[in-house]
């Protein structure tokens, strides 16, 4: 998973949304330690005063903690990922209602497009 930075928002807010993205797809599992701030920056062509930054916005969030001497580690409470991962989820679900509402789809027509999509008519 390759990093995707735009210019619209603050890049740290945006590492944040991309490294909770590796946490939930298991790219970063739970309990792994974490590579360096330099080798995280280097690898997403990002200052490292940015990349210390989501790091520690991360470990206020609960998400990542510190071992003295050793690094950053993913935390292992798999439920606190588990909640990062459905509030990922709602944030696309939203989006995703968003635009369809602006198609002028209704709740029932957007209901009925999921479930054929996903094989939910299939009988």
């Amino acid at each position: 998973m390759s990093w995707d930075l735009s210019s619209d928002r603050p890049i740290y807010a945006q590492l944040i949304e991309q490294i909770e993205l590796k946490i939930c797809a298991g790219i970063y599992p739970s309990g792994s330690k974490m590579p360096s701030v330099r080798d995280l920056a280097q690898e997403a062509a990002v200052n490292p005063n940015t990349m210390q930054r989501a790091l520690s916005g991360l470990e206020d969030a609960g998400l990542l903690y510190t071992q003295r001497t050793s690094g950053r580690f993913v935390t292992e409470d798999v439920d606190m990922i588990k909640q990062t991962r459905t509030k990922l989820a709602k944030e696309q679900i939203e989006v995703f209602l968003k635009k369809m509402s602006e198609l002028g789809f209704k709740h029932e027509e957007i209901v009925e497009i999921l479930s054929s999509l996903s094989g939910g008519n299939e009988k």
